[in-house]
């Protein structure tokens, strides 16, 4: 789990590993090439000696027994054994060998004397049957390897080198000299061993000089996501050291350039900003004086509309709602300002959000209204009570339920709440024109509409749906929309049952599957 860990976390970690693993690969490859060339090598010259000196040996026996023609049985026996001893202990190499000797399976007479020999205490049925076989049908010398075994038990690796060798008075025998495996097994091992550790040794300074390399890259890199961290918590005055001429120094010039550019492009943004903030308050707080000095010279006339000209009576009264429009827009780009200084907060308290929400229904002004579109409440409960800011809650649902108002074209709302023990969903649903999809991602932007040229029976300002959204993140909930031309559209507001609250689920989701115009009524 560890090395798993730090595979994904160090990037000097996936390339030490990789660089191991192939040179791992390429070791073993190059090593078993090399130890099976060099163990063919040592059997061919083991092989190639063992044959060259059996010859010789051969070769002495056979003309010793050819010039022994003349001796007696006893005399002839002592030359053999003198022969034997001859090619047991003249050799050019380290390895033991024996020498034996056995009579073939040819048709002699029983009073011919034997002359099988073995020395060493090994026994005379080691020599392979394959190789004996060999022997007898050919006059040239054979070999074969095999297991040479002792009186005693003991077995070695071995290889038989035969001839065949015709013994005056005695018939046709065979001479074998058998050559123990054990001095060349001894050196494979050792090569074996050597190579072993010489992989080991190479893979360990492989390892270590990709260490030294991947840590001259690494260490750059490190660096430059540290001063990374830093850009994204705000602090762009760091700056990368640079130390050389090569690609990771001009990689730290750009890297320095990109962090000056972009502290200069936000200073100048956050300088716009405080700009345009402090412009939009400042505007905001200066209109007041003349919209309410605009507003009580509205009123006197508005109260006298009676006594002027119709003309002039309507005038007033277009004049009052005017105003009307004009201080809600003041009030909505306030509070915009303090949402961008971060300057907004929540006075919390708690309350009922169902009889918020018919607070709201009845204050619209459409309940007793024979040609204002209907507006349902569905609700489980009749009472949920959650704690956070009823003023801005009621601005949210104040929002939605003009939104819908706008855009229902008469057809039904609408308004379902669905509380669990940690949130409380609100959805808003009407059956009017709708939503295209390009609308969805702008909807909750500031100062647009669906369709700027669509006559609105309440007026607005465009800021209603941005102004909602903020205040359910102010509160850690969250406002979402579905819309499909000609079907309607559906906002669900979520909120925590306590502000501040972490949303555990969404109760109600914003899709058509939730409400059925069909279904309002039952």
């Amino acid at each position: 789990m560890r090395l798993r860990r730090a595979w994904q976390k160090s990037l000097a970690t996936k390339v030490i590993t990789s660089t191991v693993l192939l040179s791992l690969g390429v070791v073993w490859l190059t090593g078993s090439a090399l130890y099976s060339r060099l163990s063919d090598g040592i059997r061919s010259s083991s092989l190639n000696t063992s044959i060259a000196e059996s010859r010789v040996a051969f070769f002495n026996a056979q003309y010793q027994m050819i010039i022994s023609q003349g001796m007696t049985v006893q005399d002839r026996k002592d030359l053999l054994s003198q022969i034997v001893n001859t090619a047991v202990t003249v050799t050019a190499n380290e390895a033991t060998r024996e020498v034996i000797i056995l009579r073939s399976p040819a048709k002699v007479s029983t009073q011919a004397s034997n002359y099988e020999i073995s020395t060493g205490a090994v026994l005379t049925k080691s020599v392979p049957g394959d190789l004996r076989k060999q022997v007898q049908d050919s006059t040239d010398v054979k070999y074969s390897y095999g297991k040479l075994s002792y009186i005693k038990g003991r077995e070695v690796d071995a290889l038989f080198v035969g001839t065949r060798v015709n013994i005056p008075s005695g018939g046709r025998y065979e001479m074998y000299l058998v050559f123990s495996l054990a001095s060349q097994a001894s050196t494979i091992h050792l090569v074996q061993n050597s190579l072993l550790a010489t992989g080991g040794a190479l893979l360990i300074l492989i390892a270590l000089i990709t260490w030294l390399v991947v840590r001259q890259v690494v260490r750059p890199v490190r660096e430059a996501a540290r001063v990374a961290t830093q850009y994204t918590h705000g602090d762009f005055s760091q700056r990368l050291q640079v130390e050389s001429k090569d690609e990771l120094a001009v990689l730290a010039h750009s890297y320095n350039e990109m962090a000056q550019s972009l502290e200069t492009q936000i200073t100048r943004l956050e300088n716009l900003s405080r700009v345009q903030q402090r412009f939009v308050s400042d505007v905001s707080h200066e209109l007041r004086t003349p919209l309410t000095t605009l507003r009580m010279a509205s009123e006197v006339i508005y109260n006298q509309r009676k006594d002027f000209d119709p003309i002039v009576s309507r005038s007033s009264e277009l004049l009052m709602a005017q105003l009307d429009r004009f201080e809600v827009l003041l009030e909505e780009l306030l509070e915009v300002s303090r949402f961008d200084a971060e300057v907004a907060v929540l006075e919390v308290l708690e309350f009922d959000v169902i009889a918020l929400i018919n607070r709201c229904i009845s204050d619209l002004g459409v309940s007793g209204d024979a040609e204002a579109p209907a507006i349902g409440l569905v609700t489980e409960k009749s009472a949920v009570t959650i704690t956070g800011d009823m003023r801005r809650v009621e601005r949210i649902m104040r929002n939605l339920l003009s939104n819908a108002l706008d855009h229902c074209d008469g057809t039904p709302i609408t308004i379902r709440v669905v509380a669990t023990e940690t949130e409380v969903a609100i959805g808003v649903r009407d059956f009017g024109t709708g939503l295209d999809e390009a609308s969805l991602i702008r909807v909750f932007d500031r100062f647009w509409r669906a369709d700027p040229s669509r006559a609105r029976v309440r007026g607005g300002t465009g800021l209603g749906l941005s102004i909602a959204l903020e205040d359910a993140r102010l509160h850690n909930g969250e406002l979402d929309a579905w819309g499909r031309p000609g079907q309607g559209a559906h906002f669900v507001l979520t909120l925590p049952r306590i502000a501040g609250g972490q949303i555990e689920s969404r109760p109600l989701k914003a899709q058509p599957e939730d409400f059925h115009q069909e279904n309002f009524y039952q």
